[in-house]
């Protein structure tokens, strides 16, 4: 399998992130950069370069735009996937990180440990919904998936 390299997220035109919301974007930027797994498949007869890869993450004209680039900054692909079906998990998941945020000021253990779990499952599906929506583009393992999930959060949370 091959990797991510470097990921830079567009957020030119958004508004400046909440720190909480920053701090989702740098463990998610540390822990992709860490452990991660991004391969192009072949498709029809198509040369498609080998990794590992350079990929930049926007959102243009409501579209979430994949650039992928080879080490040495040569395009490999660029795809585009609708937001459409992202939106109602990055909404839930945007409710529950609240919820957390909230609880870990004010709530006992068991309780905070509650909302986590919840949370972790929203994480989940929003990694689910993308492996579903990559399929064909990309391949990606479960952790890479959760990891971009979060990226694409904090894109969606400014656009």
């Amino acid at each position: 399998m091959s990797r991510i390299t470097h990921i830079e997220l567009d957020d030119r035109n958004l508004p400046p992130p909440t720190p909480e919301i920053e701090q989702e974007r740098r463990v998610a930027m540390f822990d992709l950069m860490e452990e991660n797994s991004f391969t192009l498949p072949k498709r029809d007869d198509r040369v498609v370069p080998e990794g590992p890869y350079k990929v930049g993450l926007s959102i243009r004209e409501k579209r979430l735009v994949f650039d992928i680039r080879t080490e040495d900054g040569a395009e490999a692909t660029t795809f585009l996937l609708s937001l459409g079906p992202f939106r109602q998990v990055v909404k839930d998941y945007f409710a529950i990180c609240k919820s957390y945020f909230d609880a870990v000021k004010n709530l006992p253990p068991a309780q905070i440990e509650t909302i986590d779990m919840a949370r972790r499952g929203i994480h989940d599906e929003g990694a689910r919904v993308l492996v579903e929506r990559l399929e064909g583009k990309a391949i990606v393992d479960h952790d890479t998936a959760r990891r971009l999930f979060t990226l694409i959060c904090v894109l969606h949370f400014g656009g």
